[in-house]
């Protein structure tokens, strides 16, 4: 996703978009015709690379598209609501699909990408920067980050003693600083370092990757512990979930709102409260609970998350300039991956050991707790997107393209 941003930025945003909607359709029928496991992983890979296109693209393509920041957050907002929907319809089509084939789940995705296809045509075309692309970042970065998920899996299963997890500890942190000082003396570097020094982006990137930990680290171990533990089906797992992601749905539009009245932060920090509060609450009921409780236990979760990150969204859009959006909508998009990989990495391993299952998800759960509690207090010390605009003065000065370097791209 940190190459995809900066991809947006240089290539145009609508044209970043339709190429990642391209791969991610081809790949998605690879993945319903794929003969082998080996095949299914592979086009899995391609469909990831994808899926990494368009996100940041998606994000730049709404800040091209509204000027006015007021209006701006409200298409965020909607924005947010389609991938709510998708949460809430996931899990029920998913598990209904796979009753008829495992293929189905992918098979979906066709008219789906084709219909978004048909909606690019009404999309503007996006201005460019032709500037060299940052290969030694690009690589330093994905080193980092794969090393980083693979010593959290491995020390999980193997200890954190075991020489493999040091090892791969070890590259992490190589890669890392590799990627910083790439960045910080590089001409043309694929995330700027001035956008990091930003408290908006930085709050905005530890809120995503703390909302990832928490929402989606939550599905992952109920998802588990419901069909393993209490032999629920993947249908009724899923119809568990759909009380906290159709409450999302309706969250979401309505957060945009929230922020234009109290300011952005009162809704990101409540929202991160109120999704604490509901983790802790989860990992604190009897084992008894039956089922439609922890569901609408679940609810505190489904509604502080999709409170709290259009807004986080809106705000960080806001916050840089417009050469830079996809930039800094790969780094948020990114975070969120890692919190995510992370937390399936981590909550995957406490909760392995058969017998202790439900001290695992409790364990989970009160870890991602304090992670959304951390970020919420980080959340408090937010500005207001006016007030982080002056940040974009030095920006302004180190910005050499001149008029005739912003291209238009053909139809």
């Amino acid at each position: 996703m940190l190459s995809a941003g900066s991809l947006s930025d240089r290539i145009g945003a609508r044209r970043a978009f339709g190429f990642g909607l391209a791969v991610f359709i081809a790949a998605s029928a690879a993945c319903g015709l794929a003969p082998n496991l080996p095949v299914l992983v592979a086009a899995r890979l391609i469909q990831g690379a994808g899926a990494a296109a368009m996100m940041p693209a998606g994000l730049a393509l709404i800040r091209e598209a509204y000027g006015d920041p007021v209006k701006r957050g409200r298409a965020v907002a909607l924005w947010a609501v389609g991938g709510a929907i998708a949460s809430a319809a996931g899990p029920v089509a998913g598990g209904a699909a796979s009753l008829i084939s495992w293929r189905m789940i992918f098979f979906i995705n066709l008219p789906v990408g084709a219909a978004a296809f048909v909606l690019m045509a009404f999309t503007a075309c996006s201005r460019t920067r032709p500037v060299p692309f940052d290969i030694p970042g690009q690589i330093s970065a994905v080193i980092a980050m794969g090393a980083l998920t693979f010593t959290a899996i491995e020390a999980g299963s193997a200890g954190f003693g075991a020489p493999r997890v040091w090892c791969a500890a070890l590259l992490t942190v190589a890669a890392a600083t590799a990627f910083v000082r790439i960045q910080a003396r590089g001409r043309h570097p694929m995330v700027p370092l001035e956008l990091l020094r930003r408290r908006t982006v930085v709050i905005s990137c530890a809120t995503g990757f703390a909302f990832m930990v928490g929402f989606y680290g939550l599905v992952f171990v109920f998802s588990i512990y419901l069909q393993q533990q209490r032999g629920l089906s993947a249908l009724a797992t899923g119809a568990a979930f759909v009380p906290m992601t159709v409450l999302s749905g309706f969250i979401n539009p309505l957060s945009a709102r929230a922020a234009e009245r109290f300011g952005a932060r009162v809704p990101i920090a409540f929202g991160l409260f109120l999704m604490t509060a509901g983790l802790i609450a989860l990992a604190a009921v009897p084992a008894a609970t039956p089922t439609w409780a922890l569901a609408l236990l679940m609810l505190p979760v489904g509604m502080g998350g999709p409170l709290a990150m259009p807004p986080t969204t809106a705000l960080l859009v806001n916050s840089v300039p417009a050469g830079q959006t996809g930039t800094a909508s790969g780094v948020f998009n990114t975070s969120r991956q890692i919190g995510g990989a992370l937390a399936v990495a981590v909550f995957g391993a406490l909760i392995a050991d058969q017998v202790h299952v439900l001290t695992g998800v409790r364990t989970s759960l009160l870890l991602a707790a304090a992670v959304v509690a951390a970020a919420a207090l980080a959340a408090c010390f937010l500005r207001p997107a006016a007030a982080d605009k002056e940040a974009d003065v030095p920006n302004q000065r180190t910005d050499t393209r001149t008029p005739h370097t912003m291209k238009e791209p053909g139809p």
